[in-house]
């Protein structure tokens, strides 16, 4: 499965520290590799969302056959509603472009 990632996403992830980094690479590459994407829920409308335990989220969607993943935007629990609402808008966006 390949991933692409937004720029929303790209700026976000530039700003999480070394270990979230890691922790969100890592997740990334399971669902690349093995199609594994562990705690997920769906959103409706075709966005979903990884999960971590400590609050952490990653909007997403599945195009193409769901041969393609592609990657919204990150947040954290606190701020969903808000962050959900901007994932949607980019769904929005990169389906109709």
């Amino acid at each position: 499965m390949k991933i692409a990632r937004t720029a929303e996403f790209e700026k976000w992830f530039k700003k999480q520290t070394e270990k979230s980094k890691a922790q969100v690479d890592a997740r990334l590459k399971n669902i690349e590799l093995h199609s594994y994407f562990g705690d997920h829920k769906s959103l409706g409308g075709k966005l979903l969302e990884l999960r971590w335990k400590n609050g952490r989220r990653v909007y997403y969607t599945l195009l193409a056959a769901d041969c393609l993943t592609l990657v919204l935007l990150g947040g954290i629990k606190n701020a969903q509603k808000k962050d959900i609402e901007k994932a949607r808008k980019l769904l929005d966006r990169e389906v109709d472009s």
